[in-house]
């Protein structure tokens, strides 16, 4: 199963943030082990860099953004994901534009912790908490 991650899922396990890690940790670790195949959009990427930049150093930050490269796939944004992100009915536009890659990229599932924003994503939304219960059935 292709699984998408939203920035802040991702943040939570670079930065340790609690009590987020211990459920982010264990979907990541699912890409990690193959069970299923991780996708970052990649406005993702230049998100995660810039955002932990201030914490990790300049050397932590690309560091990051290189581990995220060697484990993920990308859900790359083109104009056709664009354009559907400015038609779409979702209130945030950052969480459209990873929606839509997502759908391009064949994902069938959104990891975030913002179910609300993600109400009308073409790709359901699970938080991690939720995605780990579902793989467990």
């Amino acid at each position: 199963m292709k699984i998408c991650f939203d920035t802040s899922v991702v943040l939570d396990l670079l930065l340790r943030r609690e009590p987020f890690t211990k459920d982010s940790a264990a979907v990541i670790s699912m890409v990690e082990s193959t069970l299923h195949t991780g996708l970052l959009c990649t406005t993702t990427l230049t998100n995660l860099h810039y955002l932990t930049r201030r914490l990790l150093g300049e050397a932590g930050a690309r560091q990051a953004v290189a581990d995220c490269l060697q484990m993920m796939e990308l859900a790359h944004v083109s104009r056709p994901v664009l354009d559907a992100a400015v038609q779409a009915p979702m209130p945030d536009f950052e969480d459209a534009v990873l929606a839509h890659a997502a759908h391009q990229a064949g994902a069938h599932a959104i990891i975030t912790r913002n179910l609300r924003d993600f109400s009308k994503s073409p790709v359901r939304a699970y938080t991690p908490t939720q995605f780990l219960a579902l793989s467990a059935t």
